[in-house]
């Protein structure tokens, strides 16, 4: 039993089985509500929020009449999905006995992470999507937009890693004279009992939900619960898969991602098929081109993307505070630039929403899909052997 629980709490889980579960938990959230796992809508929808507290009229905003901008955060679904993400990503630190208040050890780290958390705003916004309204939705909705996406990602994290490794950006390193003595570190025992007593007030709120009869919401803060568990215990995060695939040769994040979408896909199209549901397109356009630069710039810059923010913070990671304020202020950047600034008709009235079920039917579909994905696969252990190579080679040189 001892061994099981140190398993569940104690270690964090394996990125495959992670990304797997939560692979098949999207399809199946898209087949029982017919919407899809996404945070940076919210993220948008949480800006209008407090402009219209601060006596702000957004009612004319474009981007907020496409988004559905009505009632709290509390009474939308998407809501549920955001706050039960973080709810499940703190519960497990709480359980795992790992929460603790770090601070970054150079205080340009704050002003690093807010900016990068606004341009990673804007960019996912101006996308119509972040990480997982692309990777974990989009592709498995078959969303061209998202094969867009995933190459400027990837094109933008490949700069912020460069930009990552200047000596302006890393500051002067710091230096500690003699050896550091390790702190010792005091139990934490009231910490699993918060976390249980957070499970057991959460169940409650579940029940009442969907014996209330709010079923939507319900299904939302029943599988961001479930989201944010996973992110936690599998150390989920996108901006690592990238930044480590391009600095170290590190692959197991983004193969793991990989496997993730390819599951999810092969899930969605039998969910879509049964229960006839029509998958969610965003638009294909030169916006999610930029937007996706912007994004995978924005992530590295910051330290973490949307999911790796959310179980970051909660664990107690100060610098993700700036971060997820940046994110909120970039995206609410972005529904103001939609029309006030022209962006919309500059990027993104030109392009057309495009979906392969739609044109190539649902087997075409998700043979392009697999195909593609099969594709991201071999590039990624490209650049896992070419990396270790150099390496290799290098250090023989020495």
């Amino acid at each position: 039993m001892r061994s099981v629980i140190s398993s569940i709490f104690q270690r964090h889980w394996n990125p495959y089985v992670v990304l797997l579960m939560a692979g098949a938990l999207s399809a199946l959230y898209f087949g029982l509500s017919s919407t899809v796992w996404a945070v940076t809508g919210e993220f948008t929808r949480l800006g209008g929020d407090i402009l219209l507290l601060l006596g702000v009229d957004v009612s004319d905003w474009q981007y907020f009449q496409m988004l559905n901008l009505q009632g709290a955060t509390w009474s939308r679904a998407d809501g549920w999905i955001v706050w039960g993400m973080f709810i499940g990503a703190l519960m497990m630190v709480l359980l795992s006995n790992s929460f603790k208040i770090r601070l970054p050890q150079q205080k340009r780290r704050y002003a690093q992470g807010f900016i990068g958390g606004i341009i990673a705003g804007f960019g996912a916004r101006l996308a119509l999507g972040c990480n997982l309204a692309a990777f974990f939705t989009g592709v498995p909705q078959f969303s061209l937009h998202s094969w867009i996406f995933i190459v400027a990602t990837g094109i933008g994290t490949f700069f912020g890693a460069k930009l990552s490794q200047t000596r302006w950006w890393k500051g002067r390193p710091s230096l500690t004279r003699g050896v550091v003595q390790p702190a010792k570190v005091k139990k934490r025992l009231i910490q699993p009992y918060l976390g249980a007593a957070i499970a057991i007030t959460y169940a409650g709120l579940l029940i009442y939900l969907f014996a209330s009869g709010e079923k939507m919401l319900g299904l939302g803060a029943l599988f961001g619960l479930a989201f944010g568990i996973l992110i936690e215990r599998g150390q989920i995060c996108f901006t690592a898969a990238f930044r480590d695939l391009f600095l170290v040769g590190r692959s197991l994040m983004a193969k793991a991602i990989i496997l993730g979408m390819a599951a999810s896909a092969l899930l969605t199209v039998i969910v879509i098929s049964i229960y006839d549901l029509t998958p969610i397109t965003q638009v294909a356009a030169l916006s999610t081109l930029v937007g996706g630069v912007l994004f995978g710039l924005g992530i590295v810059m910051a330290s973490g993307c949307e999911t790796g923010m959310m179980y970051r913070l909660m664990e107690g990671q100060v610098l993700f505070l700036p971060v997820f304020a940046g994110n909120i202020i970039g995206a609410t950047l972005l529904a103001y630039s939609w029309d006030h600034l022209g962006v919309y008709n500059a990027l993104v009235a030109s392009g057309e929403k495009i979906n392969l079920v739609t044109s190539l039917g649902p087997t075409g579909a998700i043979i392009s899909t697999l195909a593609m994905l099969s594709v991201l696969y071999a590039l990624t252990l490209y650049r896992e052997k070419s990396y270790h190579r150099t390496f290799e080679l290098k250090r023989a040189a020495k």
